[in-house]
């Protein structure tokens, strides 16, 4: 072919292929485009912070994590573009320039050189892939790069090439293989890595750096020589970049949270962003606590860690087993949700349930010496008995027989309505009625709620409902309950910080409760401060006995280990108002020792006992407070009583209302609607008290 005819057919070609070009951006507008593989990314679990705690995998097996251009280094960008598209910001997803002179190599060649190919041209053979370097696929790309490209605008079509490109195996989008190769996010990466990054795509399955590692520093470097060339790198960051090794082996995926995680996708199965309240460096940091706990313990122990931010209810740190992977600690059952016995750890809720209703103060003497109850006699842990012992001090040595005799005081009923009206699911054997034995475990509750109950300790008796999803997906009450009164709960603190700390820790620090089920079957440990609340649970997840295995011996120093890598300080709540501060002499005759109650199947006795007349247990009592912003001055509660010897003391979520009175009748101002505790104490020290709704 001569040189003229050669020049008209390369112009006719070239006219031709206008036309062409020409014809297609007129249909571009009408031109289905499917994006939905775009969508199809891996569900992904983040912290608080946007911390990749878990993926998973796409339903055909693949881990591409959502991405976005902002979400990469810079340097990857720059140099992305630099390689692979320099013109990319200045065309319309063709880059007529690159597609002529493919062109006149293919005229010149007889075969396709080179393809022109634009990184939008490139996203459409990601998004609709087709084999082959045909004339016709390379028209389809071009027709779809323009669809693309007035779908979206530049930066949506980097979001697209980095969420779908290919690393390798089961590897695609750049924050996939930054964490499969590198093990880190692709925020901050090296020369070397972005370069890495920029090649791998060209033929990922022949330069896999863990399989062809040797192809992928030929292909890495090659990458470094061209952005040197057009200006994307310098001189010695290209030499510094080649000496770097490239990596031989890809990296596990972060697998923190297994649990939650799993339990966030169970909640919103279509949402592919899950984020949770946790930090995944406590996270981390608990995680390896409680694998070395169940280690040092046993092969078939595990432990569960909940972490609890008190004044949101926010959990910061949920450790469901020992090691999930491990079948033989059945790492796969989440132990916070399990149901166990908690031993003594459910004492302090009757302390404070006795103060609230006057029964007894922290320096309330109390007997602490063999008793039956028909048929039940509770003994002592060690089976010894301390005599009398005040209240304050039976309980910081967690004596079961002072404990039960308040509990007797109280009603067990009224005990586990409590419970359950903080919001704890409590589970009796058989759903039996509760008798004695449930306050030394005779029951069951999940870590889960049973730390609850002592967030309200520490949050003056309101419990929160618990959240772990920030944008509150499956939060299942998010109600605040009361589980005692400001004062009882600010009793039952203080003595909980004055506990006697396992051997080598801090005394004063935290406060903290212990306890042990029938058969050393649990062990339990559960400390708070003012702005955090710890639960740490050990034990077989099958319900197996692990002789010796005690809250205080076995959980109590992983409490205190937890709360060390916590890193905060430790304050508690200022002392509310009604709080009597006073020695076992100087209390008040009917609180220096525990009442002993008048025989009550006496006649005399029932003609003469105590009574709250009104309100009624359990009443519903209009005072027109729900709908009112703020309590009205002249919405009050009248209280009555029957019985007893006169003067009396009227006690409301225990905080004294006035002075003793010789009236049998009282009123009350209430500070809003919900739950209230009335109590009221004779010149005898017996009591009566009904829990009633306002509203």
């Amino acid at each position: 072919m001569t040189a003229d005819r050669r020049f008209a057919f390369v112009v006719i070609t070239s006219l031709c292929f206008a036309s062409a070009m020409t014809f297609l951006y007129l249909r571009a507008a009408s031109a289905p485009l499917d994006l939905a593989a775009a969508s199809q990314s891996s569900r992904i679990v983040v912290d608080r912070n946007g911390t990749l705690l878990r993926a998973f995998t796409t339903p055909d097996g693949r881990w591409r994590l959502p991405v976005a251009a902002k979400d990469g280094d810079s340097r990857l960008i720059a140099m992305l573009i630099a390689y692979e598209d320099r013109r990319f910001y200045a065309h319309h997803g063709v880059d007529f320039l690159s597609l002529g002179r493919a062109a006149l190599q293919w005229i010149s060649h007889g075969h396709i050189v080179s393809g022109g190919s634009t990184l939008t041209m490139q996203v459409t053979r990601l998004i609709e892939p087709r084999t082959g370097k045909s004339v016709e696929g390379k028209l389809g790309q071009i027709l779809r790069a323009i669809k693309i490209e007035r779908r979206t605008d530049k930066t949506g079509v980097l979001d697209l090439y980095l969420a779908l490109a290919p690393y390798g195996g089961n590897i695609e989008g750049v924050r996939a293989a930054s964490l499969a190769y590198f093990g880190h996010e692709p925020k901050r990466l090296s020369a070397a890595e972005a370069a890495l990054l920029v090649a791998l795509p060209q033929a990922p399955e022949t330069m896999r750096p863990d399989r062809y590692p040797v192809a992928a520093r030929a292909a890495r470097d090659k990458v470094l020589d061209r952005v040197f060339a057009r200006g994307a790198i310098t001189g010695a960051e290209r030499d510094r970049a080649k000496r770097e090794a490239v990596p031989q082996e890809r990296r596990a995926f972060p697998m923190l949270a297994a649990h939650a995680s799993e339990a966030a996708l169970r909640r919103a199965p279509e949402q592919r962003v899950h984020k949770l309240t946790l930090d995944a460096k406590l996270q981390a940091s608990l995680e390896g606590l409680a694998r070395e706990a169940a280690a040092g313990l046993g092969p078939r122990l595990s432990c569960a860690i909940l972490v609890i931010d008190n004044a949101s209810g926010e959990i910061r740190a949920h450790v469901g087993a020992a090691d999930y992977f491990s079948q033989q600690r059945a790492g796969s059952i989440d132990m916070t949700e399990a149901v166990r016995s908690p031993g003594s750890a459910l004492k302090p809720f009757i302390y404070a349930l006795a103060f609230e209703n006057g029964i007894a103060h922290p320096e309330t003497l109390l007997d602490d010496r063999p008793r039956h109850y028909g048929t039940y006699a509770p003994e002592n842990f060690d089976h010894s008995f301390q005599g009398t012992v005040t209240a304050r001090r039976a309980l910081q040595l967690s004596l079961n027989l002072p404990a039960v005799a308040l509990l007797d005081e109280i009603g067990p009923e009224q005990f586990i309505a409590r419970l359950r009206n903080a919001g704890a699911r409590i589970v009796l054997p058989d759903e039996t009625a509760p008798g004695l034995a449930a306050g030394l475990g005779g029951l069951g509750i999940t870590l889960r709620d049973l730390a609850s109950l002592y967030v309200g300790l520490a949050r003056g008796g309101t419990v929160p409902g618990l959240r772990e999803t920030m944008d509150g997906v499956g939060t299942a009450d998010a109600r605040t309950r009361r589980i005692a009164g400001a004062v009882a709960s600010w009793y039952v603190a203080g003595i909980l910080r004055g506990a006697p700390p396992p051997l080598n820790a801090p005394f004063g620090r935290i406060a903290y409760k212990t306890g042990t089920s029938y058969g050393y079957r649990d062990a339990f440990a559960i400390g708070f401060d003012k702005s955090h609340t710890i639960a740490v649970w050990l034990g077989r997840p099958d319900n197996g006995s692990v002789f010796g295995l005690a809250g205080r011996q076995a959980a109590a120093p992983v409490l205190f280990d937890a709360f060390a890598r916590l890193g905060a300080g430790h304050e508690f709540l200022a002392a509310p108002a009604g709080v009597l501060a006073s020695r076992s002499a100087s209390l008040p005759p009917p609180l220096r020792h525990l009442r002993k109650d008048v025989p009550k199947n006496l006649a005399a006795a029932a003609a003469t006992q105590l009574k709250i007349a009104f309100p009624p247990d359990g009443a519903r009592v209009d005072l027109g407070l729900a709908a009112a912003s703020k309590p009205s001055p002249g919405a009050r509660l009248s209280l009555k009583a029957e019985g007893g010897v006169l003067p009396l003391r009227w006690i409301v979520n225990g905080v004294p209302i006035g002075e003793p009175d010789l009236r049998r009748q009282s009123e009350w101002t209430p500070d809003g609607a919900g739950f209230t505790r009335v109590s009221v104490m004779d010149a005898q020290g017996t009591t009566d008290s009904v829990l009633v709704r306002l509203e």
